[in-house]
């Protein structure tokens, strides 16, 4: 605990996986298994392209 770069929480994986919990919600999980795997990518790639910068619904 003595190095003062790691964060003391995890508001930040919180607050990323929480668009993915909403939409579980909603769609109460994909009608198949590669609908599910599909969903997983794209999400991924949405919240990587978040993570650095980018916009990616422009």
């Amino acid at each position: 605990m003595l190095d003062g770069r790691l964060e003391l929480d995890n508001h930040r994986a919180e607050r990323a996986i929480k668009p993915f919990v909403i939409g579980r919600k909603n769609r109460l999980f994909s009608n198949t298994p590669r609908g599910a795997r599909t969903s997983a990518v794209i999400y991924s790639l949405v919240e990587t392209a978040k993570e650095n910068g980018l916009k990616p619904y422009e």
